[in-house]
């Protein structure tokens, strides 16, 4: 009979030993409510978002990407602004009923002059489907076919499942420039964060790995650092699994990252286990001296949790960030340094 063991993962610590230099115990995420600094407060400057724009990309074939930019008001058009990318982005725009509003997140903490003033593009996966008999075009059709999924759900995995530069020079070199024409963006690593969930947590990872230049600050929730597009593309070899080890055996990037997973996460039959998948990253971050952040709750593959702790996660990537610098040598925590890697029991049998 086959079993599943990892339903109920927990992580096997000491018992003065907290997940990380700050965070005093893992967070029960199904029930995790927002904090004052998610809400709308009277007073505090509201930003402008513009209505929805479109892009046709060159680099993947004509597909075409909506997308959303948020100007704070604080935006002076004579002082660059930070930059902060937002992958599946039309969720994040709900300031009332949504699990992660972030936009109330933004104006709260530049108010209190946690984060620095930002501009932040919320950008939708694309649709292939004007473009059909393009190579992306047959490409998607064909991954769809194979797995029962939607042209449109491919699409979004195509972009963001794939270990490769491609999705990173889309933003390079095609989107950002776009918003640049229009918005003073600063152009340093040291300025600029990217962040998703799922599929969007390991792209968000994915385009500062590979570009390091370009991000160098990253927040991925319940990240699918997992087989999904793995040997899809015969050009490229690598799969969302295989991240730990390309971290433990390339070249170290200068990335300051924030992960965070729930036990209940996915454990799929085709792609493998997302609660092991980001323990395994947490770990080889550790490892190599990385400065991350490892928060691990109970939840399901669900925002929630994220969501949640988005002022935290926040505050933490852009702490001590300095507008007279363009650069600055990330390193591990040194409480975060003395502690054992993390450790797992089974919980549920």
């Amino acid at each position: 009979m086959k079993k599943t063991f990892l339903l109920a993962l927990c992580l096997v610590l000491p018992a003065a030993q907290n997940l990380t230099a700050q965070t005093p115990a893992p967070k029960a995420s199904p029930q995790a409510e927002l904090t004052a600094d998610s809400l709308q407060h009277p007073g505090v400057p509201a930003g402008t978002l513009s209505p929805k724009l479109s892009h046709t990309s060159r680099i993947y074939d004509g597909m075409q990407s909506d997308y959303w930019i948020y100007v704070p008001a604080q935006y002076d058009p004579k002082t660059p602004a930070a930059l902060m990318v937002f992958q599946d982005g039309s969720g994040y725009l709900d300031r009332t009923t949504s699990t992660h509003p972030a936009l109330n997140v933004i104006d709260n903490l530049i108010a209190q002059h946690k984060i620095p003033v930002m501009i932040a593009v919320f950008v939708n996966p694309g649709d292939i489907s004007g473009a059909p008999n393009t190579p992306t075009g047959r490409f998607v059709e064909a991954y769809s076919k194979k797995w029962s999924r939607t042209v449109k759900d491919s699409m979004r995995s195509t972009e963001y499942d794939t270990v490769s530069d491609r999705y990173a020079r889309f933003l390079r070199d095609e989107l950002l420039p776009e918003v640049a024409s229009h918005y003073n963006l600063r152009k340093d690593a040291y300025s600029r964060a990217i962040t998703g969930s799922s599929s969007g947590g390991i792209c968000s990872f994915n385009a500062a790995w590979q570009m390091p230049d370009q991000f160098s600050r990253v927040i991925s929730w319940i990240g699918s650092f997992t087989s999904i597009q793995w040997h899809e593309d015969p050009g490229v070899p690598d799969g969302g699994q295989d991240y730990p080890e390309k971290i433990l055996h390339e070249a170290h990037r200068n990335l300051r990252v924030w992960i965070e997973d729930g036990s209940g996460d996915q454990e799929n039959d085709r792609y493998g286990s997302w609660p092991l998948a980001n323990l395994r990253m947490a770990n080889a971050l550790k490892l190599k001296s990385y400065d991350f952040r490892f928060s691990f709750g109970t939840g399901p593959h669900s925002q929630v949790h994220g969501g949640a702790e988005f002022p935290e996660e926040m505050t933490w990537l852009w702490r001590d960030y300095d507008p007279a610098l363009t650069s600055q040598t990330y390193t591990q925590d040194p409480a975060e340094a003395a502690r054992l890697p993390f450790r797992v029991s089974i919980s549920n049998r």
